[in-house]
């Protein structure tokens, strides 16, 4: 299952909805386990079907806490990361809860070696289906906020460059180099983000 770069169209066209019953059949969850596996092999903490050519309502999340042993609790805090038990998000109705913005390097599958500052709402109300087609609401904060923003804006044909702060566009190399562990408010005065 190859993940599909910046630059393919279907990245850029809104995803059709799924029915419970499409939602239910054996083909439906086999491309959800699928999508998990990619995923757990890119590796990445959500992977929405237009990344793997397929336009549809679905994507898939999960933030394992493996993936929190590396980086430093000041930072875990910093962003509100906590893990997040896989689960899939189907046909997602996104709504902000309150007015308070979060903003931190943010980078995609479908844009292999960048990363760039996104402004998102902290917190957030999907209400959606989940991979056996039940009805769900799910009010998240922090980093699991973000990471459902990020996955419902490819379900709707957009990508995190779409709402960057431009001058903070790098390479994760260079992200590595001269802004790893920097406070982000340190970030923007040094480029004078707009």
């Amino acid at each position: 299952m190859e993940i599909v770069q910046a630059g393919n169209p279907i990245l850029r066209h809104r995803a059709r909805a799924l029915s419970v019953e499409e939602i239910r059949t054996r083909e439906m969850q086999k491309l959800i386990e699928a999508m998990r596996v990619r995923m757990h092999e890119a590796p990445g903490v959500g992977l929405a079907a237009p990344q793997v050519g397929l336009a549809m309502q679905l994507a898939v999340i999960e933030d394992r806490e493996e993936y929190h042993k590396e980086v430093p609790e000041a930072l875990l805090v910093e962003r509100e990361r906590r893990p997040v038990p896989f689960h899939a998000i189907i046909n997602p109705v996104l709504e902000p809860i309150g007015e308070e913005q979060a903003e931190f390097f943010e980078g995609c599958l479908s844009l292999a070696g960048f990363s760039a500052l996104v402004p998102r709402a902290r917190a957030v109300r999907v209400t959606c289906l989940d991979e056996r087609g039940e009805p769900r609401v799910i009010e998240a904060s922090g980093w699991y906020a973000r990471i459902l923003q990020h996955e419902i804006d490819h379900l709707n044909g957009a990508l995190y460059i779409d709402r960057m702060r431009t001058r903070s566009f790098t390479s994760m190399d260079n992200l590595a180099e001269f802004w790893k562990g920097k406070p982000v408010s340190e970030i923007k005065k040094t480029l004078q983000a707009e």
